[in-house]
């Protein structure tokens, strides 16, 4: 299960977390878990580009490892980037201590005061050992709208609608730059990309 919208009540119960970034102005915040990934990530960048877009991404440790000169093009091309775990770890079912040293490891290839945690699973002493940090990164982001391209029941086209309905000026979107998401992202982004450029809206990384 899983919900496309945040709503305010998952919102409240994590108050440390940033889940959007109010604005007046048409501004949004793509985002893009899971990578570097070979086939999806230079296609992400690709697109971005042709829609003069940035976006942040949450990278994993071990993939920047395997993945060195996506990793330097992520950054090259301008874009963000942000603490993801070394080993995409689901906080909920991992001692403390053992995934503060996970977002180390990754910490140690990723420069980044940004992090997301996998699955959105973290628990509030997790919370607070990130927040009250100055060796990790302690700017928790989370999300405002979920485009489900992880779900295999779903087309392409579903997450591109996923997306545009639930959007507004400062939504953080989540997008999946993975092997897994690959079939749905890769139909979903262009589309939406192209709507919201349409709609006057300009794409940023997450500050």
């Amino acid at each position: 299960m899983y919900l496309i919208k945040t709503p305010f009540w998952l919102r409240a119960f994590y108050p440390k977390c940033t889940w959007r970034i109010p604005s007046k102005e048409k501004v949004i915040y793509l985002s893009f878990d899971d990578g570097p990934h070979p086939t999806a990530t230079p296609f992400v960048l690709t697109t971005l580009k042709n829609y003069d877009a940035k976006a942040t991404f949450f990278c994993i440790g071990n993939n920047v490892l395997k993945h060195p000169n996506i990793y330097e093009s992520i950054l090259q091309e301008g874009h963000q980037v942000g603490n993801h775990t070394y080993d995409h770890l689901n906080g909920w079912k991992t001692e403390t201590n053992h995934y503060i040293d996970n977002i180390q490891d990754a910490a140690n290839l990723i420069d980044s005061n940004l992090f997301r945690p996998p699955y959105g699973r973290i628990t509030q002493h997790q919370i607070r050992r990130l927040t009250n940090s100055t060796q990790l990164p302690n700017k928790i982001i989370m999300w405002d709208v979920l485009s489900a391209d992880f779900d295999v029941q779903l087309k392409g086209e579903d997450c591109a609608r996923n997306v545009i309905k639930h959007t507004q000026p400062g939504s953080i979107i989540v997008f999946h730059d993975s092997q897994k998401a690959w079939d749905r992202m890769s139909i979903a982004l262009p589309m939406v990309l192209d709507y919201f450029s349409k709609q006057g809206f300009r794409f940023e990384c997450i500050p």
